[in-house]
């Protein structure tokens, strides 16, 4: 496992600032296109409409498996650069690193100059500290 200074993970915001913005935008037209495709959420009775794979059909249409691929493809492309992605719809993403002689990871969300906080391995968001 890598492990991140402050200075090493500013480093490379440059490089995973867009990978996570391209991140998030695929996530949103995944949630999008499910929602579409839910008959429950269209007036007409499924029993009237033909059992096609299509946009407002309950059968996944092709474009869902293209769109999970591209996610995991650009997890697995920020992740390759040694910090975890936490969260996809905040976009955030943990540096391990070491305080002291404790493991914790530095924290850092998209919109954020650099990464300004940390947190314990076992505490995730909302108990970040101040570096």
């Amino acid at each position: 496992m890598k492990l991140f200074s402050p200075e090493r993970a500013n480093a490379l915001i440059c490089k995973l600032e867009p990978l996570v913005e391209e991140l998030l935008t695929r996530r949103r037209e995944l949630a999008i296109k499910l929602l579409e495709s839910d008959p429950a959420l269209h007036h007409a009775k499924p029993a009237s409409r033909p059992r096609l794979a299509g946009m407002r059909s309950a059968l996944p249409a092709p474009r869902f498996a293209e769109l999970k691929h591209e996610i995991g493809r650009l997890i697995y492309r920020i992740e390759s650069y040694g910090c975890v992605v936490k969260d996809i719809d905040l976009g955030l993403i943990d540096f391990p690193s070491m305080r002291g002689d404790e493991p914790v990871y530095l924290c850092w969300k998209l919109g954020e100059e650099e990464v300004g906080y940390w947190h314990g391995m076992d505490e995730g968001f909302t108990t970040r500290h101040l570096l």
